[in-house]
């Protein structure tokens, strides 16, 4: 019969745990601080979720975050150029040069929808009658339309047949769909 006898200094074990945890705790310390300074230059804002070239797209996929955005922080994009895609809606209250360049988005499973879209301001305007579908070219400027908002100077519209991805759904954020008579 073999006895093994091991003497533990439980003071030297201490210090060395001591010593692991503590550099543990600063690495990750270091990490986070590097993770939180560093990934504040390089988070995505609003503005950036747009493709910063000299004519932006809008899909049916990023539709409503840019359209979205672009409602909150006018400012950042005045000046911007974009291109989409989408059909004439008036209400009654438009100018006869303006026209809301629409898309339907889904709101439930049952796939009702509502209206939602960019406010439009193009000289021949009144050329095209409603739910006409048509790729337009403009710049987004600040208006007055019951109150400050966007307005897309048209620069250039021609009809196109409608698409097959002709709905668009919300926002990637919770969104709550309100309504209101105009």
């Amino acid at each position: 019969m073999f006895i093994y006898n091991i003497k533990v200094n439980g003071g030297k074990i201490f210090k060395y745990f001591f010593i692991g945890v503590v550099l543990l705790i600063i690495i990750i310390v270091g990490i986070v601080s590097f993770k939180i300074f560093y990934g504040a230059n390089k988070t995505s804002n609003d503005v950036m979720c747009m493709p910063q070239s000299n004519v932006s797209t809008i899909s049916a996929m990023n539709y409503t975050n840019i359209l979205k955005a672009v409602h909150e922080n006018i400012d950042d994009y005045l000046g911007l150029k974009i291109k989409f895609t989408g059909y004439i809606y008036r209400v009654s209250d438009l100018k006869e040069n303006q026209f809301i360049l629409a898309r339907n988005m889904i709101i439930s499973s049952d796939f009702q929808s509502v209206v939602v879209g960019f406010l439009c301001e193009c000289e021949n305007g009144k050329d095209f009658e409603n739910d006409a579908w048509v790729n337009l070219t403009g710049e987004i400027t600040k208006g007055d339309y019951h109150g400050s908002m966007p307005i897309i100077k048209v620069t250039n519209i021609e009809r196109v047949e409608k698409p097959s991805e002709e709905f668009v759904y919300p926002p990637d954020e919770s969104y709550i769909p309100t309504s209101e008579v105009l």
